[in-house]
């Protein structure tokens, strides 16, 4: 079984872009709301400084679903790789 490269790279995309986007905007609404997140995003995005405005939660979004799309389309393709290679039939099988 191989996976699809640019299928798993949208919902990477997708699954990070939003989860940035969700906690940005609720961090506008309730202001201490996803605080260390949004931190974690500023040490890992130059550009991004943190909890902000709304341009901030655009940027922070805009870099996580590129972030989110290569990490996705990384994974997929090195699956695809060592399952390639016959890593997976080479795997321990656990019966019940």
């Amino acid at each position: 079984m191989t996976l699809n490269i640019k299928a798993l790279a949208i919902v990477g995309a997708v699954f990070t872009g939003g989860s940035f986007l969700l906690v940005g905007l609720l961090n506008l609404i309730f202001s201490s709301y996803g605080v260390g997140f949004l931190e974690l995003g500023a040490s890992l995005y130059p550009g991004y400084g943190g909890p902000g405005g709304f341009g901030s939660v655009i940027v922070v979004t805009l870099y996580g679903l590129l972030d989110g799309a290569v990490a996705g389309a990384i994974f997929a393709w090195l699956y695809n790789v060592v399952a390639a290679r016959g890593g997976a039939e080479k795997a321990p099988r656990f019966t019940a």
